[in-house]
């Protein structure tokens, strides 16, 4: 059913636990949207699951029947724009998009990402964060560019590194923080607070200076 929200897709390639909280956010009413659209690389993402049982259409398409990924990409995009999307979220999306596919996208493209950028861009990030000693770990969401991880990032979670953590653990008490981050991001997108201007972020018409933090009350400028 269409309705006069801003009108949002979202990529998936796993389970799909940020999508549930973008979900569970917009039925909490905190999150006035509407999904349009859900789509994975992965036909038996969980994400897609989720999306089905929340009613909202779903995508799944295959890179092995296209020749290439400028070709996958290609044709993913064409099935966003044919939804109606306004914005895109990558929720775990794990594909490098090619830079010719997003363009049309960015300032309108966020991905959420598990360190804290620019660190520990790519895969593996709990990991590196504890082989690195580092004391502080966190999650970061960013627009999208060409450059893989590498948009300016718009809002950060942070977490302490205990002496005894281990991977999992590491990624176990931040996953409850990035689904807090995520959706207060793409609330501030799509009521415009937040707008993608000659290349940078604006929140409330002035730049960004540095990547706001969530705070237990919600996202706050950093100190």
């Amino acid at each position: 059913m269409t309705t006069n929200l801003p009108r949002v897709a979202v990529l998936a390639s796993g389970r799909g636990s940020n999508l549930a909280a973008l979900i569970a956010a917009r039925d909490r009413g905190e999150l006035p949207v509407e999904f349009v659209l859900v789509g994975s690389d992965k036909a038996g993402a969980g994400a897609l699951r989720l999306a089905e049982d929340a009613g909202i259409p779903t995508l799944a398409l295959d890179p092995r029947s296209f020749p290439n990924r400028l070709a996958f990409d290609l044709a993913l995009f064409e099935h966003i724009a044919a939804s109606g999307a306004e914005w895109l979220v990558l929720a775990g999306y794990m594909r490098i998009v090619d830079g010719a596919a997003l363009a049309p996208w960015v300032g309108r493209m966020i991905n959420i990402h598990p360190s804290l950028l620019p660190k520990y861009r790519g895969l593996h990030t709990h990991r590196r964060a504890l082989e690195a000693g580092d004391r502080e770990h966190g999650a970061s969401v960013h627009f999208v560019t060409a450059e893989l991880d590498g948009g300016p990032v718009i809002a950060q979670a942070r977490i302490p590194v205990h002496p005894d953590d281990d991977e999992g653990q590491l990624a176990q008490r931040l996953l409850p923080l990035e689904h807090r981050l995520l959706p207060a991001v793409l609330g501030l997108l799509t009521s415009r607070r937040l707008q993608w201007h000659a290349g940078s972020p604006q929140l409330d018409e002035r730049p960004l200076r540095a990547p706001l933090r969530l705070g237990p009350q919600g996202l706050v400028p950093a100190e």
